[in-house]
């Protein structure tokens, strides 16, 4: 039986992967460095800031002194079009407030840094469902490395065929399938309804 549902950020339950990607372009122009919108999609979508920043010095010559300094420019950044741009979805809202009344643990797993989870989850009011979130500042590697999804399957206190994990990319979903949980891969945050959720959750337990 599945008893707990848990969710990437970016791109599940937050519209927000063009944000991350404006914000650190935004700070890589002062230097003269920029990612395009195909780099984006196929490399670098779904990793942290700081791996963004570190392939960017291992293919482009991003010098790592700059690293630090980019890296707390963009979360800045982010910051800002979050508190511009989040606002509350009512399909997420309805699906999460149904999954909790449905007894399920709810609990978000991203690549993006804690106070980053946290003013998403609140300004999309989704916060009151969560039962709690992990952010990349809570495990030792980030994704596609599954330890931040085995690490939430351990603190609900279930096993892997117990859980449900919704991703949307490709380095979410190599994580979500190496911890052993059942995968509902999504294409936007419109795909991420309850009675979508619903019927993966069925067929996860009929596949049992």
């Amino acid at each position: 039986m599945i008893r707990a549902v848990l969710f990437d950020m970016d791109g599940v339950l937050i519209d927000a992967k063009d944000w991350h990607y404006e914000a650190l372009n935004d700070a890589l122009s002062l230097f003269g460095f920029e990612i395009s919108r195909t780099e984006h999609l196929s490399a670098y979508d779904g990793l942290p800031t700081r791996k963004k920043l570190e392939l960017l010095s291992q293919t482009k010559g991003l010098p790592r002194k700059l690293h630090n300094f980019l890296n707390e420019l963009k979360q800045r950044r982010t910051h800002e079009i979050t508190i511009q741009r989040c606002r509350p979805m009512f399909h997420h809202q309805y699906a999460l407030a149904r999954l909790k009344r449905d007894g399920m643990k709810i609990a978000v797993c991203s690549n993006s840094i804690r106070s980053t989870i946290d003013v998403m989850m609140k300004n999309a009011a989704l916060s009151e469902y969560l039962d709690f979130f992990l952010s990349n500042e809570e495990v030792s590697a980030p994704k596609p490395n599954p330890e931040i999804y085995v690490k939430a399957i351990e603190q609900c206190g279930l096993q892997p065929s117990e859980v449900l994990i919704v991703e949307d990319n490709h380095h979410g979903i190599e994580a979500a399938r190496k911890s052993g949980g059942h995968v509902m891969e999504v294409k936007d945050v419109y795909d991420v309804t309850y009675d979508r959720i619903n019927a993966a959750i069925l067929r996860a337990e009929a596949s049992r």
